[in-house]
């Protein structure tokens, strides 16, 4: 039976479970909007712009573990995913992206709405394809949902030109694929698990990091079950929060630039670290010469390219984290570090998050856990900048997957439609967003898509007139020169301003305002006693988004931080909060 591409790939979208497409339509990609249209398993979420589309799918993958479908047409439809793409690459997410082309015969001559989505996403996904010959377009796709989701799972691009769009051939998609050179390794080398064991068997002074690998692998379950029989204290990183419970007496905190004194100064002593799904980021090594240095680590990571690339490894395990957790496991035994325990749990205790009330406004810390006891259970995704790290650090995640935000590249405008994606994955479970008024902006639009396919999400806006992340780093290094981060700063304000001007101009926009002109249930928090009534009502609405934009302190600080380029145990822990 011979079929168009279009049908072709309608059909391999239904063998793959796929529950919903998020696309946004181009004359390139008509035909297989015309195909989606004719039936009824696959549901078509159509996004305001093709960035918030990548997040949605993202959001969606993160909070199901299936891949996230993006369909978009060519040209500017395909390099507007660029940035969802990077997202998406660098924290490991399973998407897989159709972009329209133009036809073969066009390609290298500056046709209308041609674009290289190949040489552009080559950087950002974990392969591109591009389809030439209609007969190879069935095990394309399936290559491309096969290398997304195994091994390291992370976005894949899938070319179509329109003439293979159109074009008939075979109805054939294969049920399985082979992929020559592609083989990832899931289960550990045995000699390599049997050296962990005694090295962890001997410490005095073990520490769990646990990464976002965790998630990933579905290996909560089995990791939680190794703390508990060991109890070895654990830090995570900030797509590791959940592994357990931040509320277990375990858990020491998130380590990193602006991870708690406790978790820092923990693997600054440890003796030996066992990292499970991490890759060593910037973020959460420091100076890197410093990084660690008593201990011997034991890397565990499906992704061999990750190993020791970033820090030096004594025990490199490459494999699924699930798979030799459950190898591990049964091995350990209750670790004999009663002072160890006791020199961590002191650490905590003597060290905490500054926890300070709001003086004119709503504190950070205030927010944060009023909106983790209201909506207790929920998944809570953010956009990037001081809202995110105050949510890491005083927020409570029992389980992974509880937390999604964007890590490795750290994504301003990523928290609405990620919460759009995973609110479509999960629609009998609360979803709440929680963005900066900057970030808030650069995806605003997508307040229509969640409308309109009635999703019952709460966004709520820490605002602080600033893009605060920047605005505190200039606060502490370039003496309070906020230049180009006040987000009420107009023509006729003074040409240097650090903040301290009395008679600043209203903010723009009303969100308040905005919210309402998309159809959304607007509330202000102007002042703290108003918070948890706030945060009721949301939560008790049926009708559709609710929007909260809550006043907080102007400049509040996230701390500790850790500068730039300086070992973790070197934290700045006073300031402005």
């Amino acid at each position: 039976m011979k079929i168009t591409g279009a049908q072709l790939l309608v059909e391999a979208l239904k063998k793959e479970n796929t529950q919903f497409v998020f696309g946004y339509t181009g004359a390139a990609v008509i035909p297989i909007f015309d195909c989606l249209y004719n039936q009824d398993s696959i549901k078509v979420v159509v996004p305001r712009h093709e960035q918030g589309l990548v997040h949605a799918a993202d959001g969606y993958a993160r909070a199901t573990g299936k891949p996230g479908i993006c369909l978009v047409t060519s040209g500017p439809g395909a390099t507007n995913t660029i940035t969802g793409l990077a997202t998406a690459y660098y924290d490991s997410v399973p998407i897989v992206c159709f972009t329209g082309q133009v036809p073969l015969n066009l390609i290298g001559n500056d046709a209308f709405q041609e674009a290289d989505i190949i040489g552009m996403s080559r950087s950002v996904t974990k392969h591109s394809f591009m389809v030439t010959k209609r007969e190879e377009m069935g095990a394309i796709i399936k290559k491309a949902f096969y290398i997304a989701t195994s091994g390291r799972p992370g976005p894949v691009v899938v070319d179509l030109p329109s003439n293979i769009i159109k074009e008939t051939g075979s109805s054939i998609y294969p049920d399985e694929i082979e992929i020559r050179g592609y083989k990832p390794v899931i289960n550990g080398h045995t000699g390599q698990i049997k050296k962990a064991v005694e090295l962890i068997k001997k410490s005095r002074m073990p520490l769990f990091l646990a990464g976002g690998g965790i998630k990933i692998s579905k290996a909560g379950e089995i990791f939680y079950k190794a703390v508990e029989k060991t109890g070895i204290p654990v830090v995570a990183t900030l797509q590791g929060l959940g592994s357990i419970s931040t509320q277990h007496p375990l858990f020491i905190g998130m380590l990193g630039m602006h991870g708690t004194y406790a978790a820092n100064k923990a693997v600054s002593e440890c003796d030996v670290l066992i990292s499970v799904g991490t890759r060593f980021s910037d973020r959460i090594t420091g100076k890197l010469s410093e990084f660690a240095p008593n201990a011997k680590i034991i890397h565990i990571d499906i992704d061999s390219a990750a190993i020791s690339r970033n820090v030096p490894v004594h025990i490199p395990i490459v494999g699924d984290a699930r798979l030799i957790l459950y190898e591990i496991e049964p091995q350990l035994t209750f670790c004999e570090c009663s002072e160890w325990i006791k020199r961590v749990n002191g650490l905590k205790e003597s060290n905490p998050l500054l926890s300070v009330n709001g003086k004119e406004r709503i504190s950070p810390m205030e927010a944060v856990k009023a909106i983790c006891e209201e909506f207790d259970d929920a998944i809570i995704t953010t956009d990037v900048g001081q809202h995110q790290m105050w949510t890491a650090q005083f927020g409570t995640f029992k389980k992974p997957g509880s937390l999604i935000t964007s890590g490795g590249l750290g994504t301003m405008g990523f928290g609405l439609p990620a919460a759009i994606g995973a609110q479509m994955g999960n629609i009998h479970k609360k979803v709440v967003c929680i963005s900066g008024d900057g970030g808030f902006q650069m995806n605003v639009q997508e307040l229509a898509t969640a409308v309109l396919n009635e999703l019952p999400l709460i966004c709520i806006i820490f605002n602080n007139e600033y893009l605060g992340m920047v605005r505190q780093w200039q606060g502490f290094f370039y003496d309070k020169r906020y230049s180009g981060t006040c987000m009420k700063r107009r023509r006729d304000c003074p040409l240097q301003c650090d903040g301290q001007i009395v008679s600043c101009p209203v903010y723009i926009p009303d969100f308040i305002k905005l919210a309402e002109a998309y159809g959304v249930k607007g509330i202000r928090v102007l002042k703290k006693e108003d918070l948890r009534t706030a945060l009721k009502m949301a939560n008790d609405y049926k009708k559709g988004p609710v929007l909260i934009e809550l006043l907080i302190e102007r400049e509040s600080n996230v701390l500790p931080m850790v500068p730039s380029g300086a070992a973790t145990t070197q934290m700045i822990t006073e300031g402005v909060i």
